[in-house]
């Protein structure tokens, strides 16, 4: 469950000062939503993407097949 700063707090700041958490929560509920935004959703999800892009994605933190979800040392 994300906790933190809502959408119309962080639309007044630059996508350059969001914390990755932030940007992670709101791709993925513009994302899922998509098909239903107007312009001004789909010009903030863009600028979103394109932030993610610039930082050179965001770190997961979720456990697949292959890793788990923190370091284990033999």
């Amino acid at each position: 469950m994300y906790v933190g700063r809502d959408l119309s707090a962080l639309t007044m700041e630059s996508k350059q000062t969001w914390k990755d958490k932030e940007l992670g929560y709101f791709h993925y509920a513009l994302s899922q939503s998509a098909p239903y935004l107007n312009l001004e959703g789909i010009t903030i999800l863009r600028e979103i993407n394109e932030e993610i892009k610039r930082r050179g994605g965001l770190e997961k933190h979720e456990a697949t097949w292959t890793s788990g979800t923190h370091p284990v040392i033999d």
